[in-house]
């Protein structure tokens, strides 16, 4: 199977082009992104992910976080030219896009998004399918996702990890 037909990819394609639900977009790939290059910060994915990222800070307003991650996408994207991860969408496009909107951000200009162009015609029935299926959100939700998310796991994993520093630091300093 093409990278691209993944279902998550899919799913990414469709909630970007469609309801534009940004976190999702960033959940899908991250997950993905997590299976088949964990830690790999230069993978193609990490720059949807990014490029998500970024429109979502600058839908609600935060241009200082917008700019620093879309930029980190955009050149990480940039030199993905190559690869499979690029290969059914419009490149030329998607790149100006993206230098379109960092542009956009840079000069505090109102939120605006664009659609990803799919080249790759199956592709492109897949992604409308999936965007035929999604649910209609109002602006307010789609600003504030984040807000509605379980972080429960998150915080204990955070604990955990700062409970084992300070593990190691005490053993440390005991000798």
């Amino acid at each position: 199977m093409h990278p691209m037909y993944h279902p998550s990819f899919i799913s990414f394609l469709g909630y970007f082009n469609g309801n534009q639900d940004y976190f999702e977009c960033h959940e899908e790939l991250e997950e993905y992104w997590k299976d088949i290059a964990p830690g790999e910060r230069k993978h193609p994915l990490t720059g949807y992910i990014q490029l998500a990222t970024g429109l979502y800070h600058w839908r609600r307003g935060n241009n200082k976080g917008a700019t620093t991650i879309l930029k980190k996408g955009y050149a990480t994207l940039q030199a993905s030219s190559t690869s499979p991860f690029v290969a059914a969408l419009d490149y030329s496009s998607l790149m100006l896009h993206y230098a379109q909107t960092i542009e956009a951000v840079a000069q505090q200009q109102p939120f605006e998004a664009f659609k990803i162009i799919i080249t790759d015609v199956p592709l492109q029935q897949l992604v409308l399918a999936n965007i035929a299926n999604q649910i209609p959100y109002d602006a307010h939700y789609l600003m504030n996702k984040h807000t509605q998310r379980d972080r429960s796991e998150i915080i204990l994993s955070r604990q955990q990890a700062l409970l084992q520093r300070q593990s190691i630091n005490a053993k440390r300093s005991r000798h």
